[in-house]
């Protein structure tokens, strides 16, 4: 069976969202980022150092300009100019090589460093989220979570101003690569199994899949047009396997 990659991924910048999920307690995850252009919010991402945010590498391709890309930390309420928020201009962006190299087609490497222009002032809303310390396994049927600002409805509209979050189930590799096939690597790549209810969509591009408290997965793409498809899992790069390449990228 084989599918257009168009056609089957749903590519993160349209509006974000996070499905049948619940507003998360303010300032709960202050590791989590809101990738922005002209002060739109498109993507997901996390804190890994003071002045690194870690994202996927297609955000990059829904941005029709690249003036205005800014990282906002320590917010709850996008729409809010809160007095936790800090707007950090984006230096530079460093996609994954093989990325680029497959011309944008290898989702198995679609992992991005956001170098920021300034760094990230750390508080009790802004904190460094710690990595895994090496490339582990992540067990089938694991409970985990994911937040973000997103849509409430897999048909809605309008994006929520808060953040979100939703507690999602780990499916095994070998269900995830039946189903995606060619899309789906196992070394490189995990997936969550949505039970019809719960999920995350558009925009949600980015965000950090936590496992244990510790970021196993980055959301790359899910069913398109129907983000709670229970028959195809959701896919997220796996973060520890990106740990040689995150290290030396960021010194």
């Amino acid at each position: 069976m084989f599918f257009s990659i168009t056609h089957v991924f749903v590519i993160g910048g349209m509006e974000s969202g996070i499905i049948g999920g619940k507003e998360a307690k303010p300032h709960s995850r202050p590791y989590m980022a809101s990738i922005q252009i002209n002060r739109h919010h498109t993507c997901g991402g996390m804190l890994i150092r003071e002045d690194y945010v870690l994202t996927a590498a297609h955000c990059l391709n829904v941005f029709s300009s690249r003036d205005h890309f800014e990282v906002v930390l320590g917010a709850h309420n996008i729409t809010k100019k809160e007095k936790s928020q800090q707007r950090i201009p984006v230096r530079k962006y460093i996609r994954h090589p093989m990325f680029e190299q497959n011309k944008e087609k290898d989702y198995s490497y679609d992992i991005m460093l956001l170098k920021l222009k300034n760094k990230a002032k750390m508080s009790k809303f802004v904190k460094v989220m710690p990595f895994p310390k090496k490339n582990g396994k992540t067990p089938a049927n694991v409970h985990c979570s994911i937040a973000g600002w997103g849509l409430k409805t897999p048909k809605g509209n309008q994006a929520s101003d808060v953040m979100r979050e939703v507690n999602l189930k780990l499916q095994f590799s070998t269900e995830c690569k039946n189903k995606w096939q060619q899309y789906f690597n196992s070394e490189r790549m995990i997936c969550s199994i949505s039970d019809g209810k719960h999920a995350f969509c558009m925009g949600d591009s980015g965000s950090p899949l936590i496992c244990n408290t510790k970021p196993q997965g980055i959301a790359s793409y899910t069913f398109n047009g129907n983000c709670t498809n229970k028959s195809y899992p959701q896919v997220y790069v796996k973060t520890s396997y990106f740990l040689p390449w995150i290290k030396k990228n960021i010194g």
